[in-house]
Parts: C-alpha cells; structure tokens; sequence
C-alpha cells in the first residue's frame, strides 16, 4: 500500500484560502469619514468660498460627488456624532444637547465601527471625540462609561475630555498649539515626552492618520478611519506657516484670520491623508467621504443661509457633504437631492458589504445607489430635528425668531415647531433663505408635518448615559 505525503495538498488549501480572503479583502473599499468640526455650508472652495482655498478638500469634489443638500442630524456636535456613529437620530438616545464633559456619553449600542468589525475591517478614531467616555477616570469603570473602544474602535486618539481642564485651555486660546499636552491613546494618556507634545494640534491629527493608514494596508484587512477634526472650532488660534500668512488680508479682524489659517491648515493636513491613498495606490479602492457636524460659527461662511450654530434653520443644520470612490462615483458630480448624517452608517455598511442587523432600526438610508448614479432620486420619509433650546446663536448677532426646538422635513416642506407647536414652515425649494413663513398660508402642510413630528417625539428613548460624580 502506497502512502503518499499529505503536505502539498495542506499546502494547497492554505494557498486556495489566502488567495480568496486576499480576493475579498479587496472587494471591501477601505472608508475615510472625515468631519469638520463648525464648519460653514461655504466654507469650502468648491461650495463658492473666496476667502480661503481649500484645494485638497476640493478634490472630494472634483473627483467624485458634491452634495447641495446635506444635513447633520443637529445644529451642535454631540448629537450629530451619535447619529455619524448610530445611523439613528440623537432623539433615540435623548439626546438633545452637547455633552458638557462631565459624565455624559454615548450608552452601547449598535455602531458603525462595530458592524465593519464584522466584516474584517480594521477600525481607528483620530481626533474629536465628544461622545463621553473620556476623562482619566473613566478608563477604570469600563463596566459602566464606554470609551471608543467599547463603540468599537481598534485604535484611537483623542484629546482627554477633562473639565476644567478643556475650559482652560479654550479660554486661554492654546486648545490646539498646545492641544498635545491633553492627549489619549488607546486609554493611555500620552506624555509630554511624546514627539507629538509641541505640534499643532490638526497637525498631530494628520500625522496620526497617516501613519495608520500605512500599518493598516500593510495587514492586507481593508481598514476604516474616523477622521473628526476639531477644526474650525473655537479657540480661534493663528495656524503654523506658511498658512498664518497665506491667508493674510487686508480689512479682516484676527478672529477671521485665525479661523482662515486653520480652514487652510485643515486641508494641508487632509492634503497629506489622500497623498498618503496615492502613494499607497489604494485611491481605487478607498472610500473618502467629507461633512461638517453642524452648521458654522461664529466666523464661518455661511452666505445667505439663516441662522447659525445652535440653530436649527438652515445655516444650523445644513453642511457640506462630499464622497469620492472612483470607479463607483462619477467624477465632478453633484446632487442636489437630501442626504443626512444618519444615512452614513447604512450607505458605508452596504458599501462594505456588511449586512445591517435585522432586530435593530436604523434611521438613515442607503444613499449608495444614488451616490453611483444607479438611482437618479432619493425616496425618503419625513426628516426630523430635535435640540433643547440655546436662546444665544453662535454668530455675530441675534439668534433668528421665533424660536424653535424641533425640525420636521418633507420634500420641500420645512415645518419648524417649539416644543411640538408650529411657529414657521418654509418651500426650502423656492425659499433657501427662509424670509418667507408660510404657515398662515398652509394650514394642512403644516397640520400633516405636526402631526408626524407629534408621533416621533413620542417614541421610546434610550437614555445617554451620567455619572457626573464618577472618581
């Protein structure tokens, strides 16, 4: 009786394997979700801004889709995040506010991270975070304050969400060129013996980025990056050079200078992050998506647009929203159509390939036909907006009246209400601006939308977490 070794065939197999996992690694585009942090619906050279050029920015959409109607799921950042994170609305949560660093955060749930997880992807957070979860003394209570890795990160870095600590540091304008002295990785706070301790901040997040983005190709897995810039939040600090010259100008205060400065070292930065795709040649096989996580402050571009941070018309809520995936997004495209930041999470899972759970709601929609030009429209429900109320706008000058705290949307339709009673409804269509309230004019528009926004605020609410006395 012969015997014949088994070692080649084993051989074999382990080769037919490596060679298949190799083959859908590559059909799963690596994902870069980059976000501004109070950034201006104009702010940005591609939407019509002459103040500052933000050339790398622009490629997003020079090569790929620009959309016109973009909305983050609020008009401040902690809300709008858990809805980037979730693909649900901050009112699934309760949330209503910015989280005051103090002991709230984002409770466990179904995320983006952790479904990619279970797709093969590799996951990092760089930059702001604002979900909770991160002072030092959160780090030994796991069991109850879930940080990013609880959400599903493999890797982050962060700066140390410590009162009065990020009180001090803003109010003393040194929040980024000293921002590496407050900094988190992976649960261990970073020393000021790190090489990253006297860069700018948006420089340390740049850096950081890439050099992630190299070990994870170099693992053959196909990785995601949660880029969350702080820029172009206050403190309005002068960026390094050459970019605190660059955007000199006559007959503007240092706020606008400071703010131009960071815009411009912003894209240096993202700059560096799409290179580094080039130089990998992974650009075919990576999906890069740009928004903001409210509308702009204080100095940002937000032409004509009404109100401003911390206000829910459309300079509140309205924001930027630029995707790039050649071969898939037709380059230099644009939309007009209504997206929103609960639709990310759906559109990067199926991007992915990774199913959504079935015994799970998600708010958001699947935008990736529409991003690829399969579908011309998107058909969607109702949009909804909750926020408690700030009576002072984050811009120079009153807040818009009457006020409002809820935002419901539909098609063209925008029914603005104060605590479920309508105070404003606008043909967004014909009326960008919102100069005219129609709500005399359109009693049944404006019965139907709250009617709607009545039921959704009475939905059951997952309360964020609080332990405000945590040691």
């Amino acid at each position: 009786m012969k015997h014949y070794s088994t070692l080649p065939i084993i051989t074999l197999i382990i080769a037919t394997i490596y060679l298949l996992s190799v083959a859908v690694a590559a059909e799963r585009p690596n994902v870069i979700l980059a976000m501004a942090d109070d950034m201006g619906w104009m702010d940005l050279s591609c939407y019509g801004n002459d103040r500052v050029a933000t050339p790398n920015i622009d490629r997003l959409a020079k090569e790929g889709i620009k959309l016109t109607q973009f909305y983050a799921a609020s008009a401040v950042c902690t809300p709008t995040r858990a809805s980037v994170l979730t693909g649900k609305y901050p009112l699934r949560f309760d949330i209503k506010h910015h989280f005051n660093d103090r002991g709230q955060f984002l409770p466990l749930c179904h995320t983006l991270p952790k479904r990619l997880k279970t797709g093969g992807y590799q996951t990092a957070h760089v930059g702001k975070w604002h979900l909770g979860g991160l002072r030092q003394s959160d780090t030994a209570i796991r069991d109850r304050v879930p940080g990013p890795r609880e959400h599903g990160f493999d890797h982050y870095l962060t700066q140390l969400e410590e009162q009065p600590l990020r009180g001090k540091m803003g109010r003393e304008r040194t929040l980024f060129r000293e921002g590496g002295t407050c900094l988190i990785r992976n649960e261990i706070p970073v020393g000021k013996d790190h090489p990253y301790y006297p860069m700018y901040l948006t420089d340390i997040f740049g850096d950081e980025s890439v050099r992630l983005i190299k070990e994870f190709h170099s693992n053959d897995q196909p990785f995601f990056l949660n880029l969350w810039w702080l820029t172009p939040h206050k403190p309005y600090e002068p960026a390094p050079e050459p970019h605190w010259s660059q955007t000199a100008a006559d007959g503007i205060s240092e706020n606008q200078h400071c703010f131009r400065s960071m815009m411009a070292r912003m894209d240096y930065n993202f700059g560096k992050v799409l290179d580094t795709i080039d130089e990998l040649e992974i650009a075919d096989d990576t999906i890069v998506i740009f928004v903001s996580d409210n509308g702009g402050a204080w100095e940002a571009n937000l032409g004509d647009l009404k109100g401003g941070k911390t206000d829910l018309h459309e300079g509140g809520i309205r924001v930027a929203g630029l995707a790039r995936w050649p071969g898939h997004i037709t380059a230099g495209s644009e939309s007009g159509e209504l997206g929103h930041t609960t639709d990310l999470l759906p559109t990067i899972c199926l991007a992915a390939g990774v199913s959504l759970p079935e015994d799970d709601h998600f708010d958001g929609i699947n935008l990736l036909p529409h991003l690829t030009g399969e579908s011309a429209t998107v058909n969607r429900d109702t949009v909804f907006w909750q926020l408690n109320l700030y009576k002072s706008i984050q811009r120079h000058g009153k807040k818009p009246a009457p006020y409002a705290t809820e935002v419901a949307r539909k098609g063209k339709w925008k029914l603005l209400a104060k605590n479920g009673v309508p105070v404003e409804l606008f043909d967004i269509e014909s009326d960008l601006y919102e100069q005219k309230n129609l709500l005399v004019e359109n009693p049944e528009i404006a019965a139907g939308l709250k009617k709607e926004l009545s039921v959704w605020l009475d939905e059951p609410r997952q309360k964020f977490g609080n332990i405000p006395n945590s040691k």
